[in-house]
């Protein structure tokens, strides 16, 4: 779209790094289309009103705690929000900017859609409607650039490893799936194996839903490998193991990790947990169907694809909309 000055962008959300990057993956889409400017706003309300419905949250920056940013005017052009937290500001900016601002809400967001002017939901959430526009898994900051610019303070540590490097991105317990210390044992196990065959080396980080048993068993086992096991200190390597992997293996649990994985271009081998749910099985039936990933069954396979670039599609659209509107 054609405006006279950079577009005005504002991402919303509690600030968690996964609901955050999502609505930033978006945003810098957007900003690598058109010129604009980001303006990063965190709300987190106060434990006595965190649990309120929507509906009651009617004075929302009264309600948030010390630390997070005011929603007041003047309002931006964009307005990315993302997660339960953004939900009494972005189904209120509509009326409280008199429509000059676009709302997209990520997600679904499980109130009323007319509320916004887009919503950008994964695909396998089923969600429809004239202003849905369903993507396949979940935005991301994934970019050539940005994987290089990450992996640059790690050079040092990483480049000496062994090829074939493995990238082992660990989620965990969600309302879906668990990772119990039997489990962990049977992937620790099958990942030596593998490594073992090829002679390569490892390069292993946790989430914070990883429960400490597994976390103590994969860290035990595959400590005997070349490699680095991030332990959450220091500056996190996630985007150098992205960028300097050979093959990536991913829990099923995670949509943003599969998602970000995908991006890459690389192998992507899918590692299963205990418990299942047929939305994200749907998800992993797509990117299978794609061919952008496989289950791990023991052994690393190499094969080639078309980076997942679903990010870039969802900011044209929303720019195609925006125009439209215009």
């Amino acid at each position: 779209m054609a405006l006279d000055r950079p577009l005005s962008i504002w991402t919303v959300t509690d600030g968690r790094a996964g609901i955050e990057n999502q609505a930033l993956g978006l945003a810098e889409a957007i900003q690598r289309l058109t010129p604009a400017d980001i303006t990063v706003k965190r709300v987190r309300f106060r434990p006595v009103f965190d649990r309120w419905p929507n509906a009651l949250r009617i004075f929302p920056n009264a309600m948030l705690a010390a630390s997070s940013d005011r929603l007041a005017p003047p309002f931006p052009d964009l307005v990315i929000a993302n997660g339960r937290a953004s939900l009494p500001f972005s189904t209120r900016l509509k009326r409280a900017s008199e429509g000059r601002t676009f709302v997209v809400q990520l997600q679904d967001p499980r109130v009323p859609l007319t509320a916004f002017d887009l919503v950008i939901p994964p695909m396998h959430d089923g969600l429809a409607g004239p202003n849905v526009f369903p993507i396949l898994g979940s935005p991301n900051r994934i970019t050539a650039e940005r994987l290089a610019a990450g992996a640059a303070p790690f050079l040092d540590t990483l480049s000496a490893l062994p090829h074939p490097r493995l990238a082992v991105l660990i989620g965990g317990r969600s309302r879906a799936h668990d990772l119990r210390p039997d489990r962990a044992q049977i992937l620790a196990d099958q990942i030596v194996a593998a490594l073992g065959h090829c002679g390569g080396s490892l390069m292993m980080t946790f989430s914070r839903r990883t429960p400490a048993g597994a976390r103590g068993v994969l860290t035990s086992r595959l400590s005997v490998l070349p490699g680095l096991i991030w332990d959450g200190e220091g500056p996190n390597p996630y985007f150098a193991f992205l960028d300097l992997a050979d093959h990536i293996l991913v829990t099923e649990d995670s949509v943003n990790m599969a998602t970000e994985a995908a991006a890459t271009g690389k192998p992507v081998q899918i590692l299963g947990l205990d418990g299942s749910s047929a939305k994200i099985d749907g998800l992993h039936a797509a990117l299978q169907a794609r061919r952008i990933t496989r289950p791990f069954e023991g052994r690393l396979e190499s094969w080639s694809y078309t980076p997942l670039n679903e990010t870039e599609r969802a900011a044209h659209e929303v720019l195609a909309r925006m125009s439209a509107r215009t």
